[in-house]
């Protein structure tokens, strides 16, 4: 067998094809394209507004400053990529990390707790971790009664839906990001993008992706003003291309993550091998994310990814800690106590997921999985 990844992307014809038609015409950089997909994913998402940008951790920085104030305290996750509470740092703002759910996402009732005793807390950043949304009414709840700035990061999300509120709708939350990297639902090869239904911040958002700069009619022919300190972070005419071609499949793409995450299901029933959750249609699937309780097994995890990449699997771990990464260690974080997600730690890994895994595939890392694990 060839080697399975845990994710890749799905290119067609199409898609390529978009990308020649862009390549041949008069803008490469940004152009009428980046419009046309800020546009589309509006539409998609059902937000006001959508900027879209160089990479999703582009995003998260930019909404961050827009978002938060030196000195803010943000309840945030540990269980993310490191952009997710690197953003906060980059505001001057404080990373607060609370412990998970069962289903991999941060804790919204312990998140209340912490709200409940500290009135500094001024934001929540809660990732749809895998692909599964946070609880939409805790998340109205909270910002109805504590008046805090909610930032959804939808970077595994987007194409899901939590009781008819789509991924990056911001119906509970001030703004959402997404990525677009190569292994996410759909991909501009790297790029993110912003939703929001705030004028305001958006406004903010396109004069912080252009070098803070500020062009207006009344101005001389090469006149521009600079009017925060802003950064370059534009997304290209020829990723946005990619992109438009990529979101008209995205419904598809989505619809055969279900089939996989169900297949899966169906096969790990009554075994060792636990779904972080089960299918119920509110995630869409960037990961699958099984549990396995290795203290009941003479196998370890070390030797179960080893074993498994010599049977061409790729196996991978969704995430390590946050705050005991060594950076955060010296800022003095490390010694929070929560339990949930150490355990996850130990227990938790992800399988093949994408659209062109085929049939035969995903039974082999099946069998393969149950074979090394002697169950």
């Amino acid at each position: 067998m060839h080697f399975i990844p845990y994710g890749r992307q799905s290119i067609s014809k199409e898609d390529i094809d978009g990308v020649i038609q862009t390549l041949q015409s008069d803008y490469l950089t940004t152009g009428p394209k980046v419009k046309k997909f800020e546009e589309a994913l509006s539409a998609f998402c059902g937000a006001k507004y959508t900027v879209a940008v160089s990479n999703g951790t582009a995003a998260l920085h930019l909404i961050s400053l827009v978002l938060l104030n030196k000195g803010d305290k943000v309840l945030t996750t540990p269980n993310s990529f490191l952009a997710t509470s690197n953003a906060i740092l980059y505001a001057g703002a404080i990373p607060v990390f609370v412990d998970i759910a069962k289903d991999g996402n941060i804790d919204l009732d312990k998140c209340e707790e912490l709200l409940q005793k500290d009135s500094s807390i001024k934001a929540l950043y809660g990732v749809a971790f895998s692909g599964r949304m946070l609880e939409q009414e805790k998340l109205q709840h909270l910002k109805e009664k504590y008046n805090i700035t909610i930032l959804e990061d939808n970077a595994h999300a987007i194409g899901a839906e939590y009781n008819g509120i789509k991924a990056g709708s911001c119906v509970n939350s001030d703004a959402s990001i997404f990525s677009f990297h190569p292994v996410k639902h759909l991909t501009t090869a790297e790029g993110g993008a912003i939703t929001t239904n705030s004028k305001e911040i958006y406004e903010k958002l396109l004069i912080l992706r252009n070098h803070g700069m500020v062009k207006t009619p009344d101005m001389k022919p090469w006149e521009y003003e600079m009017k925060e300190l802003g950064f370059n972070y534009r997304i290209t005419d020829l990723q946005c291309a990619l992109g438009l071609s990529q979101l008209k499949k995205l419904p598809s793409f989505v619809q055969r993550r279900f089939e996989i995450a169900k297949e899966y299901d169906k096969a790990f029933q009554n075994t060792p091998v636990k779904p972080l959750y089960t299918f119920d249609g509110k995630s869409s699937y960037h990961l699958y994310v099984v549990q396995v309780d290795f203290s009941k097994l003479s196998l370890s995890k070390e030797k179960l990814f080893i074993k498994l990449k010599e049977k061409n699997i790729g196996l991978q771990l969704h995430y390590i800690p946050i705050n005991q990464q060594p950076y955060y260690k010296s800022l003095g974080y490390g010694d929070e106590t929560i339990p949930n997600m150490d355990r996850y730690y130990e227990e938790c890994f992800s399988l093949p997921m994408y659209p062109l895994l085929s049939e035969e595939e995903q039974k082999y890392v099946v069998e393969s999985l149950f074979e090394v694990l002697d169950v």
